[in-house]
């Protein structure tokens, strides 16, 4: 009787090890009962698709935050990116397409892509990816009853801007809020050094020995409205464009034929910032509380 139980314990037991040890896990299977679909415009083919929303979603969270972020950040990150996308449909309803799948609206990245970025940690990742976006489906930001324009970015100078000292519109819910968190991120502050030749080359100024700098407008958190650079006036945020720095918030010393630039955050400055998120998830805050605190007195609602 005592061999039977061995054995038969041995049948049962050997089989699972082995699945459990050289079988890899599959991918998480969701389905996602919507008939929505979005109209992604690929920029470098200007090919039109069509995507199940919550398909569009899973790629675009994949496409903008690290994956290996706490699971409510990327919860988090997936209601943003679901708000940002349902803003841009009003907006492009009558348009060919209705987001890009780049920077200039989300970034959205392909099963194919990101099998090809993660390789042999495809299915770990993008299991916890489908986690972040089943676990909110169909949740949205709204202000008033409005879907709101749910934009984020990398990494804060250690607070968000006003959108209004950024872009155009001045909206309520994007407003100026302490974000602490952001002292963890790699960006958080970089240094760029250039010739002083290359510098004036890249920013279309005529060479002088001499560089005189002189902020003429900041935001009130100090990133660079406008300035001038020997007396030549320019954007803030053209300069960062022109120079490939990572912000606006800039310092700009001059080293006889040398220019070295500290820069500060990463991004635009204006809503969610996905390494503040992170901070916050990892001090137990939840994705909702997390939403609230970057989109100011907004609700989730959902579709």
């Amino acid at each position: 009787m005592k061999k039977l139980i061995i054995v038969t314990l041995l049948v049962i037991i050997i089989p699972f090890l082995f699945v459990k040890i050289f079988v890899q896990t599959d991918t998480i299977k969701f389905k996602y009962v919507t008939n929505n679909t979005i109209r992604v415009k690929d920029e470098k083919t200007n090919k039109i698709i069509k995507l199940p929303f919550e398909e569009y979603i899973k790629g675009v969270v994949a496409g903008e935050m690290p994956a290996d972020f706490e699971i409510e950040a990327l919860k988090a990150q997936a209601v943003a990116s679901r708000s940002y996308a349902l803003y841009q449909m009003t907006a492009t309803k009558n348009k060919e397409y209705d987001v890009l799948n780049t920077t200039a609206n989300q970034v959205y990245l392909t099963d194919e892509q990101l099998k090809q970025n993660w390789k042999n940690d495809y299915n770990q990742k993008i299991n916890k990816i489908k986690k972040a976006v089943a676990e909110t489906s169909g949740e949205y930001l709204t202000y008033k009853g409005m879907i709101v324009n749910a934009m984020f970015f990398s990494t804060s100078t250690g607070k968000t801007e006003n959108s209004e000292e950024v872009f155009v519109s001045a909206l309520p819910y994007l407003r100026s809020v302490d974000s602490k968190w952001d002292e963890q991120s790699p960006a958080y502050t970089d240094t760029y050094t250039f010739t002083l030749k290359d510098f004036y080359t890249k920013l279309n100024i005529p060479y002088n020995d001499k560089l005189t700098i002189e902020v003429t407008q900041k935001t009130s958190t100090g990133r660079i409205k406008k300035l001038k650079i020997n007396n030549v006036e320019l954007n803030g945020r053209d300069v960062a464009t022109k120079l490939s720095l990572r912000s606006n918030y800039f310092e700009i010393i001059q080293n006889k034929d040398k220019v070295t630039i500290n820069t500060k955050g990463f991004g635009h400055g204006v809503g969610m910032s996905q390494y503040g998120a992170n901070g916050m998830a990892k001090e137990g805050y939840k994705y909702n509380q997390i939403l609230k605190h970057y989109y100011q007195n907004t609700e989730i609602k959902k579709i």
